[in-house]
């Protein structure tokens, strides 16, 4: 069974949530350091959603990095039980060939085709006896068999030991993944307790008035799904609404950005790749005014987030830790494009 490895990414272009560019956030962080060391609330926030959005584009990188990790896991499961079943095939062949030396021992010894059928080098063997014709049909044909059997689980072999090195090499890839979306998310944590209580609570108020908007704008919506489980995908994100962000979660309880629409997929008995990036390749590309309820909608140029389209402008989304699965203008992020699936 041969491995397939998937090609290393290109690395990802970092941008700012909710639009924010680089050079503004240059300018704000120059400004702040030069002229007021303590930030406002505004530029606390925007440097947070740089760093909530950069451990995003850390957890869709760490999700690919995980499904890979169970594809090589499973891989080297189905060769050791492949190698285990050839090696006792193997041992059942050669004890066949034992038995036919032992019964011709008892009987005065060994016929010289058998010395040469027992050899420790099959190709060596085949020579001799090819030369000599000392071998019979049916030797010959148990001797081939050895000899594939032997090459076979060798290759296995040599397969389940580089697929364990790349195992071993992708978990340490994990670790320090992992480590990097720690480090955004307590970076970003620290900037937050800059602010005061107050600030923080107003912060998080105008989160949430933002997300009511989009709420109340979604269920106005008269938009007919564009396919016969568009409603049930919709439903099933719309249960999920107020569970919290959790990096590399995939529900029922908690879910980052693609592993909720993954989950309301799966709901509607329709399976789609786990990262946002292969889900952008799930169905056909639509544009914006062909947008649909149901539907998948996909952000930034790296394809980093992904939510589902909700209806009159709105979409259902998990958007990043410290929240949890709400509405959201279409418009507050980049939008690249949605995925019609099916």
């Amino acid at each position: 069974m041969a491995s397939h490895r998937r090609p290393k990414q290109p690395s990802r272009a970092r941008v700012t949530i909710f639009g924010a560019t680089a050079a503004a956030t240059v300018a704000v962080t120059a400004q702040s350091a030069n002229a007021d060391p303590s930030p406002t609330k505004e530029e606390v926030q925007e440097e947070v959603d740089r760093l909530y959005e950069e451990a995003e584009q850390a957890t869709e990188e760490y999700n690919e990095a995980k499904e890979e990790e169970e594809r090589l896991q499973q891989e080297i499961e189905d060769l050791q039980e492949a190698t285990a079943r050839g090696q006792e095939r193997l041992n059942e062949l050669q004890a066949g060939i034992g038995s036919v030396a032992t019964a011709q021992y008892r009987h005065g010894g060994l016929d010289p085709s058998v010395q040469l059928f027992l050899s420790s080098d099959p190709d060596s063997y085949l020579d001799q006896a090819s030369t000599l014709d000392q071998v019979s049909g049916k030797q010959a044909e148990t001797l081939q068999l050895i000899e594939e059997q032997q090459r076979t689980l060798e290759q296995q072999r040599q397969e389940a030991s580089e697929a364990l090195q790349e195992l071993e090499q992708l978990r340490e890839s994990l670790g320090e993944q992992k480590d990097t979306i720690q480090g955004k998310l307590s970076e970003a944590q620290a900037l937050l307790n800059q602010l005061t209580e107050e600030e923080r609570a107003a912060l998080e108020a105008e989160r949430q008035q933002q997300s009511a908007d989009a709420a109340a704008a979604a269920q106005d919506s008269t938009e007919a799904p564009a396919s016969n489980y568009g409603s049930s995908v919709l439903a099933a994100a719309q249960s999920a609404l107020g569970s919290p962000y959790v990096w590399g979660a995939t529900g029922p309880d908690s879910f980052d950005c693609s592993g909720l629409t993954s989950w309301a997929y799966a709901q509607a008995g329709i399976s789609i790749p786990r990262t946002s990036q292969a889900q952008a390749s799930a169905g056909t590309q639509i544009g914006r005014d062909q947008l649909a309820p149901g539907d998948l909608v996909l952000y930034y140029d790296d394809l980093h987030h992904v939510g589902l389209y909700a209806g009159n402008g709105q979409i259902i989304h998990a958007p990043r830790p410290g929240g949890v699965v709400e509405y959201l203008p279409l418009d507050a992020m980049p939008f690249m494009f949605g995925v019609r699936v099916g």
